[in-house]
Formats: structure tokens, sequence, C-alpha cells
């Protein structure tokens, strides 16, 4: 209740306390049914319509703030795990820069994904909202101000019924007043309570003005807004979810490009891993066989030096290596030894070939045997892999030109002799062979 002195007057007050005991009063002889009540149906629809579309729109606000918690968490989630990597991330590993960028990029993709949703999806809602509270309150004032329109109704409605009950009395003096008073004195009585009651009966009817005007004017001004406002709510939430799905769109898809690169960037270091594991392999197996060649001295081969890893491919297109450019070179003499009338035949050379292997007939462009002395793991589809000790037929090329430096074509024997299959043949580095 307000204090007296602080803007409110005795008056003030006393009208304020007059009005509430009469609004409860009031309420209590409708209840009872004593008292009509000013009822609107359609109203009151408008009413539960704007009951239940303030509490949708609250939930609506509710967990969209609850949304933007989790993305907040996400965010602080994601950035704790991308300073892990950034930790764990050695300097000399391949990507860090490129991680390092990941990181930075994947931040700010968050922080601008949390600030467009609360900028146009959050503050919709909340701009929206925000005018719910006053119209509440105004539906609150109309409920009083009809209260206070059906009590001026009815007091003026008895003051109407008790003026005609006085009227018939003041028109019947009463007959210890007629003996008391001279006979121009009960004029003047008489016409003191016909002004008594004229001044109640226009008061009332005066205060009856007054709140029917005032609730008329909140009444209508509540069924023009009400209405309007209900259909409001399908373009608020069109556009709260519209915006909020173009952004979480966008975001996913510039977090899917993020996440691809950092998947790249550890296919290619997981790579290097594989190589660098696969080149020391080879290194001490390498050494092995050195040692081993050091020990039996007195073998007719030599054991050959360790390798190291293959040549790149494809290199720059250049000859043979010299033992197969000399092979080359002696068939050709040969050839020009043959008449020209056996040259559809098998050549000296090729004879020579077929000869000297003692397992039966050899593939076509056949030149010498090697043996794998380390293991290769092939690479490509062209590639021919090695286990140690495979022997392997070193063919020549349809092309020279095709063949890369410190790489060989060949076929390894245990497949020719099983199958006599051509089509399993494929380039080897030569440095991981001897020949036999």
């Amino acid at each position: 209740m307000a204090e007296i002195g602080k803007g409110v007057t005795a008056g003030k007050l006393a009208s304020n306390v007059q009005k509430r005991l009469s609004r409860a009063q009031e309420k209590v002889m409708q209840k009872l049914g004593k008292a009509d009540e000013t009822r609107d149906a359609a109203f009151e629809e408008m009413v539960a319509n704007f009951n239940k579309q303030m509490a949708e729109g609250t939930k609506l606000q509710k967990d969209l703030k609850a949304y933007m918690v989790a993305v907040k968490t996400m965010h602080e989630a994601s950035r704790r795990l991308q300073d892990c990597l950034a930790d764990m991330y050695e300097p000399d590993w391949f990507g860090k820069e490129e991680t390092d960028a990941l990181a930075e990029d994947t931040d700010t993709l968050w922080l601008e994904y949390h600030q467009n949703i609360t900028d146009q999806s959050l503050l919709c809602v909340d701009t929206y909202l925000a005018q719910f509270p006053e119209i509440k309150a105004r539906i609150a004032k109309r409920d009083r101000k009809m209260v206070d329109f059906d009590s001026a109704r009815h007091h003026f409605a008895s003051l109407q019924k008790s003026k005609k009950k006085d009227d018939a009395k003041i028109a019947k003096p009463a007959a210890l007043l007629e003996m008391a008073a001279p006979s121009w004195a009960q004029g003047l009585i008489s016409a003191h309570q016909v002004a008594q009651t004229n001044l109640s009966f226009n008061q009332a009817e005066e205060e009856l003005g007054r709140a029917q005007k005032i609730f008329e004017e909140l009444n209508v001004e509540l069924q023009d807004e009400l209405p309007t406002l209900w259909d409001s709510r399908v373009g608020i939430y069109v556009n709260a979810f519209q915006k909020l799905a173009s952004h979480q769109e966008k975001f996913h898809r510039e977090m899917g490009k993020l996440t691809e690169n950092l998947h790249d960037i550890m296919t290619k270091l997981e790579e290097q891993r594989e190589l660098k594991r696969d080149v020391g392999a080879v290194s001490k197996k390498g050494e092995g066989k050195k040692s081993e060649g050091a020990n039996h001295s007195d073998s007719a081969t030599v054991a050959p030096k360790k390798p190291g890893p293959p040549p790149s491919r494809p290199p720059p297109r250049l000859t043979p290596s010299p033992d197969l450019r000399q092979h080359c070179a002696d068939e050709d003499d040969d050839e020009d030894l043959v008449p020209a009338t056996t040259k559809g035949s098998t050549s000296p050379t090729q004879q020579g070939t077929v000869a000297n292997g003692s397992d039966g007939e050899l593939p076509p462009g056949f030149l010498y045997k090697v043996k794998a002395v380390h293991e290769y793991t092939a690479t490509d589809g062209d590639e021919l892999e090695l286990k140690v000790g495979d022997i392997v037929l070193v063919l020549a090329f349809d092309n020279p030109d095709e063949q890369d430096d410190g790489w060989l074509l060949g076929l390894k024997e245990s497949n020719w002799l099983q199958k006599k299959d051509i089509s399993t043949k494929g380039v080897f580095p030569e440095n991981f062979t001897q020949k036999v």
C-alpha cells in the first residue's frame, strides 16, 4: 500500500481503498448469484489465446537460451580440444602451421555462430515477448474496470428503486412532522429530502458514465490489438527458425571443410610416419645383410650395399641402366649378324637366353635374372612387391623412354613358372636387388 506523503494524498488513498472494497463486494455478490456480471465470450477467447501465445513464446525463449548455453559449452570444449592438439603437436611434424591456423578458424567460426543466433533469433523472440507484460497489465486493468462498471451499474439501479420509494414517502408527510412543524417548514423539509435524493442519484449516474467510458475504451483497444498479436506469432516463429536454420547450415558446412582439412593433415602425418618406419626397417635389414656377407667372405657373391629409399616416381625420363644399355647394344649387334631370311626366327641372343635358363621357356623380352636382397612394399598399382630371396626375371621395356632412372621392369620367376602370365609384371627399384 502506498504511503501518505510520497505522491499519494489521504483522499486518494481513501478512494483507492473504497474502490477495492467495492470491487470485492461486487465479486462476492456475483459469485453468490445476487448480481449479474458483464460477459464477453469473444473477448474471453482472445484472452485465452493471449495466455497460450505468451506461454508458448516464453517456452521458446527459454529453450533458445538453453540452446545458446549449449553452443557456448560446445565452443569451450572445442577450444580446449584444439589447445590440447596444439600442445601435443611437435614443431617438426607435418602440417604444424596448418593445424594452428585450423584451430584459429574453428574458434572464429564458433564465435560467429553464437553471435549470429543471438542477434537474429534470440533477440527477435526477446523483442516479441517484451510487449506481453504491458498488454497483460491492460487486460487486468480492463477486468478491474469491468467490475467497477458492474458495481456502478448495480448501485445506480438500486438508487433508482430507492428514489421511487422515497418519492412516495415524501408525498405523505408524517403525522408527527405535520403536528410539530408549521406549514411553511414542512415544505422546506420535503424540498431538502428531494434534493438529497436527487444528488445521490445524479452522482451515481455520473459515476456509472465514467466507469462505462473507461471500460469501453480499454475493451475496444484490446479487441483490436489481441487478434493482431495472435496472428503475428506465425511471422515471429518463421523468422526465428529460418534464421536459426540458415546459420546452422552455414556453420556445419564451414565446420565440415575445416574438419576435412584436419583429417587430411592427420592422414599425411600418418603416411610420413609409416614411410619413416619402412625406411628404418629397410636400413636395419641392409645392415644385417652386409654383416652376413662379411662373415662369408669366401663366397663368390658380394653382399650389396645398404640401399636408400627407392627413387621417387616419376623422375625425368632417362636412359636404362648401364647393364641394360649394354645388353640391348649386344642384342642389336647380334641381330645385324643374322641374315635377312632368318629375322623372323629366334635371334642368337634370345637363343642364348633360352639356353641359359634351365627352367624351360622364358617370357618375351627377358634380359637377365636378379635376386631381391631387401623387402619392397609396392606403393602403386604398376609396382612389383618384393620379398627377400625372390627371383625376378628382368624384362625389356616396350618403349625405353618409359623407364625411370633406378627402376627395372620384371616378373617374379615363381609366377611365370606357375601361370606363364606376363600380366603380373611390374616395376621395382634396382638398388633393392642384385644380379644373379
